[in-house]
């Protein structure tokens, strides 16, 4: 299985994240599929994103592909309750955690526990494109 589509398989099947009770929701096949165009992107200061799934699809789980442009970040480190994945698409990212800094590439995961301070900023010359995925309570 490709890094990509294990990740995805790891984390819809709630093995990223605590085990969660079933939902009683009722799915279609197109609620299932949701294919990213960028018309339908939301529009940001530093590039645009675009929600595969929000908090409100399933149980409080998101997966959300967040593009910057490059010399910029989408906001200062920061932390929260919720911990969270960043998988690195294309570009090179420059990713922040608790005082320590790292440049990654393509392929590369980066897991921000619970209540750490963290970040992620373009430290190339291209776009970097990026996979945002955490679970909020509800």
């Amino acid at each position: 299985m490709k890094p990509l589509a294990l990740l995805c398989f790891l984390f819809f099947n709630g093995l990223a994240f605590a085990q969660v009770t079933p939902e009683t929701k009722t799915y279609s096949f197109e609620d299932c599929v949701t294919t990213y165009t960028e018309d339908q992107a939301q529009e940001t200061k530093v590039g645009h994103q675009f929600y595969f799934a929000d908090k409100n699809f399933t149980d409080g789980r998101t997966i959300k592909l967040s593009v910057v442009d490059p010399g910029k970040s989408t906001h200062a480190p920061h932390q929260h309750p919720q911990d969270e994945f960043f998988f690195v698409l294309e570009g090179t990212a420059e990713f922040y955690l608790d005082g320590k800094t790292v440049e990654v590439g393509p392929y590369t995961s980066l897991y921000c526990p619970s209540n750490s301070m963290h970040g992620i900023s373009n430290a190339g010359d291209t776009q970097l494109k990026y996979l945002v995925m955490q679970k909020y309570e509800q």
